[in-house]
């Protein structure tokens, strides 16, 4: 905890210490200057600065100069919680503030600033900050260079210089043997000499060290212990996103090679991974709440791009209707939450991916989140959620429920449909998740295209494109209806309600603008409602319809 007398006697520079006088109406984040150098004196500018310089102290209602007399400052006054809610939203790091006052009641504040995440600069309006002298300036290349070489191109290909063959284990190591000798057909891997496989596979170098790879893939659990704690994944079970305590908790210190199957044993049990039951009558089909490819694959992408210099384990919260993973460290330079899709793949332990891609346990470095995508789509569930990631950690959920059973059932026939389902990459399979939720130009222009020519989406002049009517089709109800009513009408008075959840006359009259009159639209309206395919409820105009 701060106070006056000590924060007195403090050398800015030496104590990564800032000092403002502050007294009346400092600026947060610029103000009304307009030249980019004035607008970074204000307190996101310092707290940058201050992050960069691996965190320090900002200190409101004192004077610059030594002895830093005391003057008082009215900045964030009685609203100090705010205040640290608002720095979080803009630069996702967690300050702390104090109030202190001298023996004449006057107020000084102390912003305690956290360090930068490792390996990445943060940024105020776009700029790297740092202070020089008495200015805030834009960070040099030489200091902005040094901060993204923290980031270790490969950490996992370090010398562990305390392992030996030894500690590692022998059910780990048979295990990395058949996955190898099944993925690329080697019938002579399961005899191969310890040592020569060790070292085909770079976790032996030519003096007889062995990596920090051998040690997370391979170590056996008392190994991982010693030379790297930190190594450990913490799974904790609840039985509904707002019960506090944990019911169950359960800790992996063990190599990649066995943790894998064991976390996937405890979250495939039929309390924690519930089938969920889809009526396509009169049969009923099953899905399981979690995918097993989905889950391993986001597992094993938690371990090989978690940052092994922060010490934090990789945390698992299972519920029965969503699965969260957290790994330390945010996500590596140049890949953020816009473009996991498309930019390519660069995990932090970079030899331990190479080995597992070897193994088959992931197809493919750098495909991990295609598949995640395209598997949910597939099963009719919402997107991987990485909407919680920030520059300390990415945080993945991963959702157990399946919101539109309809689409679940559409997409199921495409999957039977060999000739369709093998042109569809996950780019189109995750365009026909926006194009269900009315979000067509979230999707990608070239899978548009495609999908339209194999007849899963229609282009529609108020929508811009709908799903094909075969998904209006799969609504209870709609196939008696589609005998009277053209398919791709239909569809539009689906998604016409879909849009906000129920749809007044007026809404239906805009979309069919240029196509039907209005005595058209109302007729063809009140005949969905007469076939229970459509309900109303309200009066006059305050009528609305929802999709029974």
């Amino acid at each position: 905890m701060s106070e006056i007398n000590e924060l007195k006697t403090l050398r800015e520079r030496e104590d990564h210490i800032e000092f403002k006088k502050a007294e009346h109406n400092y600026s947060f984040a610029g103000g009304n200057k307009t030249d980019p150098k004035d607008r970074r004196h204000c307190v996101l500018g310092y707290v940058v600065a201050l992050a960069n310089e691996h965190g320090g102290r900002l200190v409101l209602g004192m004077m610059d100069a030594y002895p830093h007399e005391v003057v008082g400052s009215d900045f964030a006054e009685n609203e100090t919680g705010n205040l640290e809610d608002e720095i979080y939203k803009r630069l996702h790091i967690r300050v702390r503030t104090e109030e202190l006052y001298d023996d004449r009641g006057r107020r000084v504040l102390v912003i305690t600033v956290p360090s930068r995440p490792v390996g990445k600069a943060l940024r105020f309006e776009g700029v790297p900050l740092m202070r020089v002298g008495e200015s805030l300036r834009e960070m040099d290349d030489a200091e902005y260079f040094s901060i993204i070489s923290e980031q270790d191109p490969d950490y996992s290909a370090r010398l562990c210089k305390n392992l030996t063959l030894e500690d590692l284990d022998e059910e780990a190591i048979k295990k990395m043997r058949e996955r190898i000798a099944l993925k690329q057909n080697k019938k002579d891997m399961m005899a191969m000499p310890l040592r020569q496989l060790l070292s085909d596979l770079h976790l032996l170098t030519g003096d007889g060290q062995l990596t920090n790879a051998a040690l997370l893939l391979l170590g056996k659990e008392s190994a991982i212990e010693k030379n790297m704690p930190q190594a450990n994944v913490v799974l904790e079970y609840r039985t509904s996103r707002s019960q506090i305590r944990y019911s169950a908790r359960v800790e992996y210190r063990l190599p990649l090679f066995l943790a894998i199957d064991k976390i996937w044993e405890y979250i495939n049990q039929p309390a924690c991974n519930p089938l969920l039951h889809i009526n396509d009558l009169p049969a009923i089909l099953d899905c399981r709440a979690f995918n097993e490819e989905t889950v391993r694959e986001a597992v094993i992408n938690a371990m090989i791009h978690r940052s092994l210099q922060i010490g934090s384990d990789i945390f698992i919260r299972l519920y029965p209707d969503m699965l969260e993973i957290s790994n330390p460290g945010g996500f590596p330079y140049g890949v953020n939450i816009g473009n996991l899709l498309t930019v390519n793949s660069s995990p932090r332990s970079r030899l331990m991916a190479e080995v597992i891609e070897k193994s088959g346990l992931i197809e493919r470095s750098g495909q991990g989140v295609d598949m995640m995508c395209a598997n949910c789509v597939k099963e009719g569930k919402p997107l991987p959620d990485y909407s919680a990631s920030d520059d300390y950690q990415v945080n993945l959920r991963l959702y157990g429920v399946i919101p539109d059973e309809t689409f679940y059932l559409f997409t199921h026939e495409i999957m039977r449909n060999s000739e369709i389902n093998d042109q569809l990459n996950a780019f189109d399979w995750v365009t026909l998740h926006h194009v269900l939720n009315g979000k067509a130009e979230a999707g990608f222009g070239e899978s548009l295209e495609k999908l339209e020519k194999l007849g899963l989406v229609d282009q529609d002049s108020y929508f811009r494109y709908v799903l094909s009517p075969a998904y209006v089709r799969k609504k209870p109800n709609a196939k008696a209806s589609a005998q009277r009513v053209d398919d791709k009408v239909l569809a539009k008075v689906y998604y016409v309600v879909k849009r906000k959840g129920e749809a007044a006359m007026s809404d239906f009259v805009e979309a069919f603008d240029g196509m039907l009159t209005q005595k058209q639209v109302r007729s063809l309206i009140e005949g969905l409602c007469g076939n229970s395919l459509l309900s109303k409820h309200g009066n006059a105009r305050a009528t609305r319809y929802v999709w029974t």
